[in-house]
């Protein structure tokens, strides 16, 4: 199955179609049904559920599944083939899409990346579930975890308006503040996250199966952390507004609350759960993995730099620029990496995404290089921030294209507006759709 839908109209340079097919097969490595299936196993002989050799025993207890984010559906269809159906009591996942042939497992259609009412809806049946099916110490709680999961996974307190936690995040998104930071804010508003999910179902045995789209990959911050300790506190949460400059913005609900969990009036977080496994299944370095396994397989010398990119996308670009520049790859014809920029958008923004303007930049960036070129970001869920568009694909030859079409390619930069830049330039946009899975993003430089 092709990911890129306009790969032949994009591919127009076999360059061009190299650096896609190595998108491509990073992308189809973190496929959720292939992880699963390649990390979780089930012995109906002796009942048990085994991650990653790891045997979770169920004897005289039950099986339910839970949790959230863009993988999650597919992951459900995955345990629900390989565990069987008849073996799950119930179980609920909030996804973005409700396509999934499931029997056990009941799908929600959530908000992302702004938290909606059905996101809501979804939680509170995943709670409900404990007091229904009167759920106990032998009972086996199957968390599926991935990215989108904070988002899709809203339980604000009762304090706060599912508006006031929408304006919030939208705030925070705008803001250039890390994933870090936004889910320290989002766990202090949560009854769930910051591991009071796992704290909720105590004492039953909780196993979090995640695909993480975290740069780190640090288990507290993917999902916002529902089944993991939280070393944040309510004034980190502050400090993060204020370092932004939201504390005179964010919604006066928000702040009172913050103020109030600072001073003691409010339980903290979870800062320790038990009965609790968290495995890591597939990540940001799997996909650049199997795209340098590609590129080999292309007959190209390949390197991954970082699975790390981070900040902003304007400067994360230059600085790969420069060390291009300078020759620091010379050895290699494919440079990869992957990562999550978050940008600082203006106050008037226009049509964009990371991926775009991080491509945009690159486009003026490496006009001096004398290979012959071409550059590709894209976001492996598919969606750079806008709907069926991942990222975009330029090469040496793009920015003269732009001058002759008498495009200012600054002034879409500066605009935020790198969408209306890259379908002005033509042939340049990544089409997708949703992949159904989110490691986050990946770049391709290919120099010749």
């Amino acid at each position: 199955m092709e990911i890129i839908k306009n790969k032949k109209e994009i591919g127009s340079t076999e360059s061009r179609k190299q650096t896609l097919e190595i998108i491509e097969a990073g992308i189809k490595s973190v496929n959720p049904k292939t992880l699963i299936k390649d990390s979780v196993m089930y012995d109906s002989n002796l009942n048990s559920v085994i991650i990653n050799n790891n045997a979770f025993d169920i004897i005289s207890g039950r099986i339910f599944v839970i949790g959230g984010g863009k993988a999650s559906g597919a992951m459900a269809e995955a345990l629900e083939e390989i565990i069987g159906a008849d073996n799950i009591t119930a179980g609920v996942i909030n996804s973005d899409d409700e396509k999934y042939k499931l029997e056990k497992i009941k799908i929600i259609k959530a908000g992302h990346p702004l938290p909606d009412r059905n996101g809501v809806k979804g939680v509170e049946q995943m709670l409900k579930l404990k007091e229904k099916h009167q759920i106990n110490e032998k009972d086996l709680i199957i968390c599926l975890i991935s990215g989108g999961g904070s988002a899709m996974m809203p339980c604000p307190v009762e304090t706060i308006k599912l508006k006031d936690k929408q304006d919030l995040t939208q705030l925070l998104i705008e803001s250039g503040a890390s994933i870090n930071e936004i889910n320290a804010v989002r766990k202090h508003l949560s009854k769930i996250k910051g591991g009071q999910l796992a704290k909720y179902f105590f004492s039953s045995r909780v196993v979090s199966i995640i695909i993480s789209d975290v740069v780190g990959n640090k288990l507290e911050s993917i999902a916002s952390g529902i089944t993991v300790p939280d070393p944040t506190t309510f004034g980190s949460a502050l400090a993060v507004l204020e370092k932004y400059n939201l504390d005179s913005k964010a919604p006066k609900s928000v702040l009172n609350y913050l103020k109030n969990g600072m001073e003691g009036k409010i339980e903290e977080t979870a800062k320790e759960v038990k009965n609790v496994d968290n495995f890591i299944i597939g990540k940001n370095a799997t996909a650049l993995e199997a795209m340098a396994h590609k590129a080999k397989s292309l007959g190209l010398i390949p390197l991954i730099v970082s699975s790390e990119l981070s900040g902003e996308p304007a400067i994360a670009a230059e600085l790969m620029a420069e060390e291009i520049n300078k020759g620091e790859y010379s050895k290699y014809n494919v440079i990869i990496l992957g990562g999550e920029t978050t940008p600082s958008l203006p106050v008037n923004y226009g049509k964009g995404g990371r991926n775009m303007h991080y491509t945009a930049v690159s486009l003026l960036a490496l006009e001096n290089i004398k290979n012959n070129w071409v550059i590709a970001s894209a976001a492996t869920d598919g969606q750079d921030y806008l709907k069926n568009v991942a990222g975009a694909i330029i090469d040496n030859n793009s920015l003269s294209l732009a001058r002759a079409k008498e495009i200012d390619v600054e002034k879409y930069i500066k605009n935020f507006d790198t969408y209306s830049l890259f379908k002005k330039l033509e042939n340049s946009l990544i089409k997708t759709e949703r992949t159904g899975t989110n490691v986050g993003d990946v770049v391709v430089y290919l120099l010749r």
